[in-house]
């Protein structure tokens, strides 16, 4: 008797209970951490422009100075004691999360290039066999011109890689993300 292989199983109706609550990780600035504070509101949405209530984010940045809170990060850059650079942060009913942290510096690329500031967003919702990754920039900043990655992105789709500033909010800016569709969000195959 041949048993043929499964197929994977995407994530269930019941995933935010395994990640939300007291295992959600957070903030990634605290209060002491060096450098411009800005608050953002991710949201996220399918691919017919309905909220994802039950989403995960998962945030990595560098600080303020363009260094990771990580081993392998060696560089002569200093570490900011108030700063982790890490957090998750579930979606609510609308679909959106809020968090504030600080406006990460410039990290090193290949070939001695600099990163524009950015922040590494992995996603998790039902629905998805494996995490989607992407990149948080911020519209309007010039380092954008030069970032490597930024560059290897089709331009008429890099906007879906920009958070955007909201004029009534000085600091604050809006991230949307879009799992598919047509303003589907570009993600990353690490």
């Amino acid at each position: 008797m041949e048993h043929p292989p499964t197929p994977s199983q995407t994530v269930g109706p019941f995933f935010h209970l395994g990640f939300f609550g007291p295992r959600t990780l957070g903030p990634l600035a605290g209060a002491g951490a060096k450098g411009l504070r800005v608050s953002l509101i991710c949201r996220v949405f399918d691919g017919e422009g309905a909220p994802v209530p039950d989403a995960m984010l998962e945030v990595w940045q560098a600080n303020a100075e363009g260094r990771y809170r990580h081993p392998d990060d060696d560089q002569e850059k200093p570490l900011d004691p108030a700063f982790n650079g890490f957090g998750r942060f579930p979606t609510g009913p609308d679909g959106s999360c809020e968090f504030v942290t600080v406006r990460p510096g410039r990290v090193p690329g290949l070939n001695n290039s600099l990163q524009a500031p950015h922040l590494n967003i992995s996603l998790f919702a039902r629905g998805l066999l494996k995490r989607a990754t992407t990149r948080l920039y911020f519209a309007g900043d010039p380092a954008n011109a030069e970032d490597p990655v930024l560059a290897l992105v089709p331009e008429e789709r890099r906007n879906t890689l920009l958070a955007n500033s909201v004029d009534s909010r000085p600091g604050n800016w809006t991230f949307d993300i879009y799992l598919s569709g047509e303003h589907e969000t570009v993600f990353f195959n690490i």
